[in-house]
């Protein structure tokens, strides 16, 4: 068996992602380790995609590890304070105590719900996500952001609540959609640009969609380390860890605009990241005159930049002023300098649609 462990080395209660090439083979002795309560029962959580295909895995692995089993709806449609409501109340019906963790099985909309009940529920219960897509296992998964997404935009109702354990089992990318493949490269592309310039070279090279890499497993354990080490420096995203919201301002926008669920969430950032490394070339942030359009191709290239339906710009451009990462006055945006550094830049408010007008 392979497995590949990423410290999160936070100054209290740091803990492990876990990169498997085996399944959920170890799972029940890693978990025990990181959370003992789950010896009296823990909640598995998961969709109506993912619950077929792994959740029996999931038991066969957890052993005598009494499990109650919670299945939401599927996709980011579903990713809304209703869902999570729902989930709270089926928490509490179980009658989950402070030792009682909650186990997440699926993508980022899975972990999202589910985390975000965790931090709320009893005032907060342990947390373990076994990400089962791409963009969930190099980001969403890492970092205890927890939220769900509200009409005004994405995001927008969530709490910080750390993970006690990630278990990233590389199989379940077997049963992924392209398109779900597609969006978690471009969160592959996005954290190679901002913290590892030799990966955003490696991926220069590499095919379209998972077969296109030499290693999944390496790349995805060289994102967890780059988010990793920032999480570490920074657990509130009160300094660096804003550069992780690279291509976010512009992708977030997008999705807002289109409807949530219409485009994928990594697609999205793949087109922010490409108008937001445009915008930084023309203010005269980027030093490189080659990276925008370098990084383009390096997400065309793995199949990350997709074409999307007419979108309503004025209700785009809304949602970028209304960004929640900045000030009252401006946002916060994090841009490049060069591969592999970027640096936070305050745009205006008034300014944000210059950001849009790179787009691709």
């Amino acid at each position: 068996m392979t497995l590949r462990r990423v410290p999160v080395a936070l100054a209290t209660d740091p803990y492990d992602v876990v990169v498997s090439d085996q399944g959920y083979a170890g799972l029940q002795e890693a978990l025990l380790a990181a959370v003992p309560g789950a010896r009296d029962g823990a909640v598995l959580v998961t969709d109506d995609t993912v619950g077929p295909l792994w959740a029996g895995a999931v038991r066969t692995a957890l052993g005598d590890v009494p499990l109650t089993e919670v299945s939401l709806p599927a996709g980011e449609v579903h990713k809304t304070s209703a869902t999570w409501l729902r989930l709270v109340d089926e928490l509490l019906a179980h009658g989950v105590r402070r030792t009682t963790p909650v186990i997440a099985l699926g993508g980022g909309v899975v972990g999202d719900v589910a985390g975000f009940a965790a931090a709320c529920t009893l005032r907060g219960l342990p947390f373990v996500t076994l990400p089962t897509t791409l963009l969930a296992m190099v980001d969403a998964s890492v970092g205890g952001k927890t939220a769900v997404n509200h009409p005004t935009g994405k995001n927008l109702l969530g709490a910080f609540h750390q993970p006690s354990l990630v278990w990233a089992a590389l199989d379940t990318l077997g049963t992924l959609a392209d398109v779900e493949v597609r969006s978690g490269l471009g969160e592959v592309v996005k954290t190679a640009a901002i913290g590892d310039a030799s990966l955003l070279e490696d991926l220069g090279r590499s095919g379209r969609g998972l077969s296109g890499l030499d290693d999944p497993m390496e790349v995805v354990a060289r994102c967890v380390a780059v988010k990793a080490r920032v999480v570490a420096e920074d657990a509130r995203e009160a300094g660096v860890r804003m550069l992780l919201n690279a291509g976010h301002t512009v992708g977030h926008a997008l999705e807002t605009a289109l409807g949530h669920g219409v485009l994928p969430h990594g697609c999205a950032v793949a087109v922010g990241l490409v108008a937001e490394a445009r915008y930084a070339l023309a203010r005269g942030v980027c030093e490189d005159g080659a990276f925008p359009e370098m990084l383009r191709d390096v997400l065309d290239r793995v199949g990350a930049l997709t074409s999307f339906d007419e979108v309503d710009e004025s209700r785009l451009l809304r949602a970028l002023q209304a960004d929640k990462k900045g000030a009252a006055s401006s946002i916060s945006v994090p841009l490049p300098v060069r591969a592999g550094v970027y640096t936070v830049v305050p745009v205006s408010r008034d300014h944000a649609p210059l950001l849009w007008s790179h787009h691709p």
